[in-house]
């Protein structure tokens, strides 16, 4: 277990991942891990991570994975398992690297489904709920069709220098996620399997407009998982709705986890 800065750095196998950490330790409290988009870094959330601390009581810690931010890069291409290798190699090692002793996972899009496979895939009883917002958990036409069009608008348009202020080489965040979603074998990608071994309660998020899934991926949820689904539809939000309907996607997440981390103390939700 390393010692945990505000800010700082973990070396976790290759690569050098920057972090940050709102709160309590994950020693100390119970901690809410959050695993960003597939565009996203730990910056990226804004002050989401802050806010939801501040309602929970809970750490919260925050954590761009390899290719992001200023996490180390990676070789491109990327393997098209790569959401496998961070749910089931990275994770696990990140995870006791922190001192981590109880808490939920929340992931974002890839963040989501990262999520999904570690909850399903390693049975760590230290994980007592997931939170997915918009997750995947197969290749939808819908899917394909937006990061097509996301790959345009990066060639074209000022989305690559908006992106730069996120990612310090942001050529290696943007190419390793939407070459591999864009290569035809992905289309294979399918992990409903890991859904029916995940033993702890699980909240889903989605927006009523998502223009990266749709509500298959729901249904999906609620046909594999054999634990509690605690399904939100966000009205007027699209794929990112902790930006899109904030205060209604922070109500939400507070409630599931004041939910399932009653009992601690450390866990119980303030007035936010």
């Amino acid at each position: 277990m390393q010692d945990l800065n505000p800010t700082g750095t973990l070396h976790i196998g290759a690569s050098d991942l920057e972090y940050r950490m709102i709160g309590s330790a994950p020693a100390d409290a119970p901690t809410l891990v959050m695993l960003h988009e597939g565009l996203g870094s730990a910056a990226l959330w804004g002050d989401f991570p802050d806010r939801l601390a501040a309602a929970t009581g809970c750490g919260v810690f925050v954590y761009s994975r390899a290719g992001y931010g200023a996490s180390s890069p990676v070789t491109l291409p990327r393997r098209l398992d790569y959401m496998h290798v961070e749910a089931l190699e990275v994770l696990p090692a990140l995870l006791d690297a922190i001192g981590f002793r109880r808490g939920l996972l929340l992931g974002h899009s890839d963040g989501a489904s990262i999520a999904a496979i570690y909850a399903g895939g390693v049975q760590d009883h230290r994980v007592q709920g997931v939170v997915m917002i918009a997750p995947h958990f197969i290749v939808e036409d819908i899917s394909v069709a937006s990061i097509a069009e996301i790959k345009a608008a990066y060639e074209t348009t000022d989305l690559k220098s908006k992106l730069q202020r996120w990612h310090g080489d942001v050529d290696n965040a943007f190419y390793g996620w939407n070459s591999a979603w864009l290569d035809p074998k992905f289309r294979d990608w399918d992990i409903r399997e890991y859904l029916a071994y995940i033993r702890v309660p699980v909240a889903i998020l989605q927006g009523a407009d998502d223009r990266y899934g749709t509500i298959r991926q729901i249904e999906i949820a609620r046909e594999e998982c054999y634990c509690p689904v605690d399904v939100t539809i966000m009205a007027g939000a699209g794929h990112s709705p902790h930006r899109e309907a904030a205060g209604a996607t922070l109500e939400a997440i507070v409630e599931f986890a004041n939910a399932v981390l009653q009992g601690d103390e450390g866990a119980r939700g303030r007035a936010a």
